[in-house]
């Protein structure tokens, strides 16, 4: 974070200094929302959930050495109090993306896929110039801000992570660190119900797109329809993706080792150069893909690229992680989130994972997938039923279609 006084604090959120906070006090960083992770310069964001008010921890962060509170009503502490601690945030947020011209901002998006892409594209932006980039998803109107007031003089460029429930909430991420690149991934089935269709869905993810200046990038999946139609909603130049030869950045001859990770050789319009990707599942192919155009939009070279990618592992949790025991046992962990087409492809893993040993599988039915949610979930307990499980459990409630379709698939 760019250090700033208080006085400046309470300036760009709207907000007054309380209980007897010093005007001169600097906060140095970082900005959170757990006061266990207060350190000393911090500046700790008080947020009342539904289970837990974060102004009831106020004070053990300032022992904890934050310099203030940005808080919705008087704590005990010094204090920068506001009418909307979230909006406060976002406003705070974009003060520090504009005092940082300098910096390249990247935004990422897509129905899955987002947070190995965002990885992936950390790694490759970190051999140009220092980066930052969201923990795992923090991608929504808490988490986003969060990440941009990571950055400092420093900063080169910011791998940012959009996330959507509803039209317009992309829009409004992009206000807070404009985007001179924009990675639209897919466009599935996750949060159908909110949306009410895909395409509503594509409507929302596009407003990345829409966002880009002139003279940015738009860089769109060319095997998606939804998505490669976004090329008409942008004034950036467009640069294409996938595995249809129209793609400017695309692989081709990919194959699968036993254990479910793909290779490929990546062409571009300078040249080509083998990828063996270490990350598990077919869809890694796509996420990959992505990087490697937002990377040579950047003006790094297709072999440094594919080394990146070569040697990059998972780095957020629960996305197809694997561990092999001593037993004997290997767990697939991919339980971050799930819609159908994410449980479609890690199904497909599976299968490739587990060839020729017993497989079993523990998975839960999806949720906010609207009127078409028990027609999706019994259709997941097809696939499940009909991919040759020893075992299946269904946990948490709302089972009942999913094992309905399991039994019908195994009958």
């Amino acid at each position: 974070m760019i250090p700033l006084p208080l006085a400046r604090i309470a300036e760009i959120t709207s907000g007054a200094l309380s209980g007897m906070a010093d005007p001169r006090a600097v906060v140095r960083g970082p900005v959170v929302i757990d006061s266990r992770e207060v350190r000393p310069g911090s500046l700790f964001v008080a947020f009342k959930g539904a289970r837990v008010d974060g102004h009831d921890y106020a004070a053990q962060a300032v022992r904890g050495g934050a310099v203030a509170v940005l808080a919705g009503r008087p704590v005990e502490g010094p204090a920068v109090i506001v009418p909307d601690t979230a909006a406060a945030l976002a406003d705070l947020a974009t003060a520090q993306a504009a005092s940082l011209p300098g910096a390249t901002v990247i935004g990422v998006t897509g129905s899955a896929g987002k947070t190995t892409t965002k990885d992936l594209l950390a790694r490759l932006t970190a051999r140009i110039g220092p980066t930052i980039a969201p923990d795992g998803s923090h991608n929504n109107e808490i988490g986003h801000p969060l990440t941009v007031l990571k950055a400092d003089l420093d900063t080169r460029f910011m791998v940012l992570e959009l996330s959507a429930r509803g039209i317009g909430h992309i829009e409004a991420l992009t206000r807070i660190a404009p985007p001179r690149i924009g990675v639209v991934l897919n466009v599935g089935t996750a949060h159908l119900g909110p949306f009410g269709g895909k395409e509503a869905i594509a409507q929302a993810k596009g407003e990345l797109v829409e966002s880009l200046p002139r003279g940015g990038v738009a860089v769109l999946n060319a095997d998606d329809e939804l998505v490669r139609a976004m090329a008409s909603r942008t004034n950036a130049r467009v640069t294409l993706f996938g595995r249809s030869p129209g793609a400017a950045i695309r692989a081709e001859g990919v194959t699968v080792d036993e254990r479910g990770r793909a290779s490929y050789t990546l062409h571009t319009p300078s040249g080509a150069a083998p990828v063996k990707l270490k990350l598990y599942g077919t869809a890694a192919v796509e996420n990959s893909l992505a990087a490697a155009a937002a990377g040579y939009e950047l003006g790094l070279p297709v072999a440094t690229i594919a080394e990146e990618l070569s040697d990059a592992t998972p780095r957020s949790r629960w996305r197809m992680e694997v561990t092999d025991r001593p037993d004997g046992i290997t767990v697939v962990n991919d339980a971050y989130n799930a819609n159908p087409d994410s449980m479609r492809a890690a199904f497909e893993a599976l299968a490739v994972l587990g060839k020729g040993r017993r497989r079993f599988a523990v998975i839960a039915a999806l949720r906010e997938l609207g009127d078409d949610t028990d027609a999706l979930n019994s259709e997941l307990g097809r696939l499940a039923g009909g991919s040759g499980l020893s075992g299946l459990v269904v946990a948490g409630p709302d089972a009942g279609p999913v094992l309905d379709g399991a039994f019908a698939a195994a009958a």
